[in-house]
């Protein structure tokens, strides 16, 4: 497995400090250091594979650590901290990554066997991000994908065997329940990833739970327990979160006023908004966007 990691660093080694197209569909890789507030964002669901340094993914008031010997799976969109980490040695940190297709699950899934992809009785966990350890068949998949790079005309052919055996590998380790719920429509899982859509979409508006909880044929109880364990936020948590991201983001891009920019992602009172947003991100927002500028411009 030691020369398959040597080979995927060498394949990786021109990504920037930010996120890099490999030219492969739903592929990517990074390299080096990343700005603080660039690693604050809601992300997609995914698979990230390390492949030198270290890196930490923080959900609410969970937090999780991943090196060259395990991998990141998400399997719902989530509002995430990252700190990416250098090697003990010096060298940079070094990662890839595999967005999902839920389309693309769910057509493994049909195409395979119960045994092989470890379905059985339907689970009823709702966790939806975690940390597994690699194998050397999920290493030897993700080779064979990123020697794409330098095949590029062998992508439309290949790219999409190598994705669906990156996928069946997961689908077989500690986690592939992720997988396989999100890919079922009538799962726990699924239905609180349909919520998180429509939270996503209405965030600015206020959140009637409620009606969420109606939409996904969940009572309320129910509903709270499945998207605190999927998430590690409340609803209400997760909604704040996205407010606050959506913010920041149009703080450091609009050059609008710090109480235009909460009254448009839903917030009544700019004085907790502030409160809130410096919480969150270590400074009062017109700092934090001046930050933000000035990295960029640096």
């Amino acid at each position: 497995m030691d020369n398959a990691l040597e080979e995927l660093r060498r394949l990786a080694a021109h990504a920037e400090n930010r996120r890099t197209d490999t030219g492969i569909p739903r592929v990517a890789m990074v390299q080096g250091e990343i700005p603080e507030h660039a690693l604050a964002a809601v992300y997609e669901p995914m698979i990230n594979l390390i492949l030198q340094g270290s890196k930490s993914m923080t959900v609410g008031e969970k937090t999780l650590e991943y090196d060259p010997a395990t991998y990141f799976i998400m399997s719902v969109d989530l509002p995430a901290v990252g700190a990416v980490h250098p090697a003990s040695t010096g060298e940079p940190y070094l990662a890839v990554s595999l967005t999902l297709d839920l389309g693309i699950i769910a057509a493994l899934l049909c195409d395979t066997t119960d045994a092989a992809t470890g379905r059985g009785e339907p689970s009823t966990q709702t966790e939806a991000f975690n940390v597994a350890a690699v194998t050397p068949e999920l290493m030897d998949a993700w080779v064979r994908m990123l020697r794409l790079m330098e095949r590029p005309g062998e992508i439309p052919a290949l790219a999409p065997a190598y994705e669906r055996e990156i996928l069946y590998r997961v689908l077989q380790g500690p986690h592939g329940c992720m997988l396989r719920q999100l890919a079922t429509p009538d799962s726990a899982l699924a239905r609180i990833s349909s919520a998180i859509q429509r939270i996503r979409s209405d965030y600015a508006k206020p959140l009637r739970i409620a009606a969420l909880a109606e939409q996904v044929a969940m009572s309320e109880s129910a509903f709270h327990r499945h998207f605190k364990s999927a998430t590690a936020l409340s609803p209400l948590q997760y909604q704040k979160q996205l407010r606050l991201l959506q913010a920041r983001q149009i703080l450091s891009t609009r050059g609008t006023s710090v109480t235009a920019a909460a009254l448009d992602v839903g917030y009544e009172s700019p004085t907790q908004f502030t409160r809130e947003y410096a919480r969150a991100f270590g400074l009062p927002p017109s700092q934090d966007a001046a930050r933000m500028i000035a990295s960029r411009r640096g």
